[in-house]
């Protein structure tokens, strides 16, 4: 089967749509410009479809380099047939591949690789065809090396029970590497076994207690717990292993192993001679090579499994965090709280740009909160601070309740921002690039008001595993993950679109076809000419070719001459769009003033399909013009609900059982949620508390990470710092 074939049937596309991706990514078009500019092409697929096409595409594409290699390697073995090609050819997976491949793989010295040098395989064949009619002791003497024999004592054959145990081991290894036998044997396991976890050692308190005596059907285990246990064992809590059904197997490969003489399939009748040779090397085979090697395939299966969730899990919460509607026009002061270092201060302009930094110590051990109080009432006045925004971290507290107090006759209110990442970021190469002047303290607090102003332009010069909104980060695969989490800041970036004379060089970099070094090739051309005023001047950027300007242009906006500059239209289509303006009776420049009437954009579907052929552009891409139209530089973050701003402080003293609050969605794992409601710990509400009215299968499909909701009190445990909650109310 093509692999355009493959992949129409796994995604449920047509075939058409396939064989148009692969061509649209083989000439180098970037997953967000196909998303985005080729839709009449791809039929509509969006960004998601597209990066699962473009994984698949590459995995396929290695499948067929390695049976090619696989072919190519048994073919010089002289051991090919046209049955094994066949299969060779049809094999859907690399794990089924490497099954067929196992055979005929260069392996290392082996009990049967040492049985083979003593030339015990033509024996091994003898027993395995079970046609004899003597005891195998008899047939084996022909294979012992006898006294007079010169020849090298590895290879010496000394009696009968050491032959019967070469071609025992030689017979074992030939089962080991049936591709059928290990097939079923993996499903079975997988279907039929337990994962089994204890104690190692003592069973001394932990937070992996409730694994010390555990099992649950590798089938049905939860993701996380497979997560928590890995974790576990890595830490020398846990012991574990996977019990599978022996029995059953063992019995299966008697089935196929031995030969029936007679009788009935229930009743079968084998050669008395071989039987309990060939039982010995089956059960041999089973716990020696193939249940170990099953199992540690399970396990990794399981963990891959896992891990695949959690990646997902842990890119949603992202995006859902970089696409955080911006709070815009203020003046903010950012808070970074500390007890000895004191709290550093950062005043930003409605820009970003920094006005003032401060250190004030109001909290342990130096309590200088008159002197704290004076220098940020100071700070509001001056330059008319509208929101104060606090990092969650250290002191975040204590920090809060002073700021409430300053604050209270004021109309100024405060926010708690996640500072995750933000002391990273401040540390970084990055940081002391964009900020040289300042230190690291200083930066963090810069980092965290300007987080609130434009979350995704700060949050992208923070490596993504930094942020802290997903579970068991560390203990999966670097690569995979950083490459999940990239692609969603990518999709965000170019969701939203940068401004070209304003966007830094994070920012840029994520933006389809533009690589760091055009980047920082743009900022360097703003800074020796000065502000784009089209956007055909980034063909000016050095490295900045044609290719990269279809990719990047209509992401990259301009404020100047051309109001379509400012849209997410790109420059390939103004000419049909200033002609659907005029077919409208408008013009560019009632576009730039703002005077197109919605309702004239909302045409039929007959009357987009007339005028896309008359304007010889796609019917799906004038829909899309007519959309931007509408609302020409529109944020899609716009639509997201904004941070909850407080003027007074809440602790969880002043919780009580019943009590409803409304709180920020912070994280999201496979269990629940956790929400800010205000205190300094967050609240979690367990996947059983989101509603009674249907089945949580996942909390993702509830709420989404930023989402306002509405929570009820259940528990407070000030001992453990934990706040049950409910969404049921």
């Amino acid at each position: 089967m093509m692999i355009a074939d493959t992949l129409s049937q796994e995604l449920n596309i047509k075939t058409s749509q396939a064989e148009s991706v692969i061509r649209l990514i083989d000439d180098g078009n970037t997953i967000p410009f196909i998303a985005r500019y080729r839709k009449e092409a791809t039929g509509s697929l969006d960004d998601e479809i597209l990066r699962r096409f473009d994984a698949r595409l590459k995995y396929l594409r290695n499948l067929e380099e390695k049976k090619e290699s696989i072919l190519n390697s048994i073919e010089e073995q002289g051991k090919l047939t046209e049955e094994l090609r066949k299969s060779i050819l049809e094999a859907k997976t690399l794990v089924e591949l490497e099954d067929l491949y196992r055979p005929y793989k260069q392996k290392r010295r082996t009990r049967a690789t040492i049985a083979k040098e003593k030339g015990l395989e033509e024996l091994a064949n003898i027993i395995l065809a079970q046609d004899i009619e003597v005891p195998i002791e008899e047939i084996a003497k022909d294979y012992v090396t006898s006294d007079n024999e010169e020849i090298d004592e590895e290879l010496r054959v000394n009696d009968t029970e050491e032959a019967i145990q070469g071609a025992q081991d030689i017979i074992a290894e030939i089962i080991s590497d049936n591709a059928s036998f290990r097939s079923l044997i993996r499903e079975l396991s997988y279907e039929d076994g337990k994962l089994i976890s204890e104690a190692k050692g003592k069973d001394e308190e932990s937070v992996y207690d409730m694994y010390y005596d555990y099992s649950e059907e590798v089938s049905k285990i939860a993701s996380h717990r497979i997560l928590a246990i890995n974790r576990g064992e890595k830490e020398k809590f846990l012991k574990i292993k996977i019990s599978t059904p022996e029995e059953d197997i063992i019995a299966y490969l008697r089935r196929h192993v031995l030969i029936n003489k007679g009788g009935k399939p229930t009743q079968p009748i084998y050669n008395k001679y071989t039987e309990e040779t060939l039982t010995e090397a089956i059960e041999d085979s089973y716990k020696r090579l193939i249940a170990p090697a099953i199992e540690r395939e399970l396990r990794n299966q399981l963990f891959e499994k896992a891990e695949d969730k959690s990646i997902k899990l842990f890119s949603k919460n992202l995006e859902q965090l970089l696409m955080q509607a911006p709070i815009i026009n203020k003046v903010v002061l950012g808070w970074d709280p500390a007890f000895r270092t004191g709290c550093k201060l950062a005043v930003v302009d409605e820009y970003g740009k920094v006005l003032e930094t401060a250190l004030v110590f109001p909290t342990e051990p130096q309590n200088k909160i008159s002197e704290t109080r004076s220098t940020v009432r100071d700070l509001i006045f001056k330059y008319d601070i509208n929101i104060i925004a606090i990092g969650n971290g250290t002191a975040s507290r204590e920090s809060e309740a002073i700021v409430a107090e300053i604050i209270k006759d004021l109309d100024v209110q405060y926010v708690i921002v996640n500072e995750a990442g933000a002391s990273v970021y401040s540390a970084s190469e990055l940081a002391s690039e964009e900020f040289p002047d300042y230190n690291v303290g200083e930066r963090s607090a810069i980092s965290i008001a300007r987080r609130l102003q434009d979350p995704l332009a700060e949050l992208v010069k923070i490596d993504p595993k930094s942020i802290g909104v997903g579970q068991y980060q560390h203990d999966m695969n670097q690569k995979k993950l950083g490459e999940s989490l990239d692609n969603v800041v990518e999709k965000s970036v170019n969701e939203v679109g940068v401004d070209a004379n304003t966007a830094s060089v994070s920012l840029m970099e994520h933006v389809a076809g533009i690589s760091k070094t055009v980047a920082k090739n743009i900022v360097k051309y703003r800074e020796e000419n000065g502000r784009f005023h089209t956007r055909d001047e980034l063909l000016k950027v050095n490295k900045l070719g044609p290719k990269a300007y279809e990719q990047c242009a209509g992401f990259m906006k301009v404020k100047g001459h051309n109001p379509l500059d400012n849209t997410t239209v790109h420059p390939e289509s103004y000419d049909a769009t200033i002609a659907f303006l005029i077919s409208l009776g408008y013009s560019l420049e009632d576009l730039e003033n703002k005077k197109i009437k919605e309702s004239d954009l909302e045409l039929t579907d007959d009357e987009f399909k007339s005028l896309a052929q008359e304007l010889e552009i796609g019917e799906i891409t004038l829909k899309d013009i007519a959309k931007e139209l509408k609302k020409p530089g529109r944020d899609p973050r716009d639509e997201m609900p904004q941070p909850i701003l407080r003027k007074d402080v809440l602790t969880m003293e002043d919780l009580e059982e019943g009590m409803v609050l409304s709180g920020t969605v912070r994280n999201i794992v496979d269990f629940g949620i956790f929400v800010d409601i205000g205190v300094h710990q967050d609240g979690m509400v367990h996947k059983s508390q989101i509603t009674d009215s249907q089945f949580v299968k996942h909390p993702m499909d509830f709420v989404s990470v930023g989402d306002i909701i509405d929570v009820k009190v259940l528990d407070v445990d000030l001992s453990r710092s934990r706040i049950q909650l409910s969404m049921i109310i």
